[in-house]
């Protein structure tokens, strides 16, 4: 990805400030495309470019969380944005979000994709470790692979459940701007949902190897409020 006039470039970003996660979900989305993810555990730093994100838009969104009601597990969805959301999958992989919209209105963005940058020796030695219910990745896994699917990205990054409810303009975990140009964004239908599956509120970008599942491009979503959807009859929650 080359960079970006307006940007820093290279290491040393600047943390996204409070008021970038203070907007609407699928604004937000598509504006971490290009982004830098940072996670810092001890003196081992590991970061890569967002390529591929999710939106979550609340409780009328049968596939959030929320669409469950306020519950201890997604409280972090219904509080100040810029902070994270990571929660267990299927009790095997956790997923790493970050929290937006105003307080009180849960929405969060699923970072599903990244493209390595720093790290990537220790990326792959975690990747290789065989854990409960995965597999350790096969030897010469291609960079890009490293970090595809967001439980290979949690994976490889070190997120742990122990990085949930973490602000994000913190130093464990941030988000940077690096001055970066992305290229084209596609919107598609979100992947690995069972329900509300329609709404084609995922982001990538165009072409990139490290962008996971179908690759089918969508219309801009509008960023009106979504329409009203029955809650699923069995939500995650």
């Amino acid at each position: 990805m080359a960079g970006g006039a307006g940007g820093t470039g290279g290491a040393g970003g600047v943390r996204l400030p409070r008021s970038f996660y203070d907007r609407p979900a699928l604004d937000v989305a598509r504006d971490l495309i290009g982004k830098v993810l940072v996670h810092t555990r001890g003196s081992v730093v590991t970061s890569g470019v967002i390529v591929e994100v999710e939106a979550y838009r609340g409780e009328s969104d049968a596939a959030c969380h929320a669409a469950c009601g306020p519950t201890p597990r997604n409280a972090p969805l219904y509080g100040l944005p810029g902070f994270s959301y990571v929660y267990l999958n299927y009790g095997i992989h956790c997923l790493v979000n970050a929290v937006v919209e105003p307080e009180g209105s849960p929405a969060a963005v699923l970072i599903r994709a990244l493209e390595p940058l720093e790290g990537i020796a220790i990326m792959r030695r975690r990747r290789g470790r065989p854990a409960r219910g995965r597999r350790a990745a096969p030897r010469g896994l291609p960079d890009h692979a490293l970090c595809r699917g967001p439980g290979n990205l949690t994976c490889a990054m070190g997120i742990t459940l122990a990085e949930n409810r973490l602000d994000l303009l913190g130093d464990r975990l941030s988000v940077q701007d690096r001055g970066l140009d992305p290229g084209t964004v596609d919107w598609s239908p979100r992947i690995g949902i069972r329900v509300a599956t329609g709404h084609p509120w995922r982001a990538s970008v165009r072409g990139h190897p490290a962008v996971s599942g179908p690759r089918a491009t969508a219309a801009r979503p509008t960023r009106s409020a979504p329409a009203s959807a029955a809650r699923a009859a069995r939500c995650s929650c």
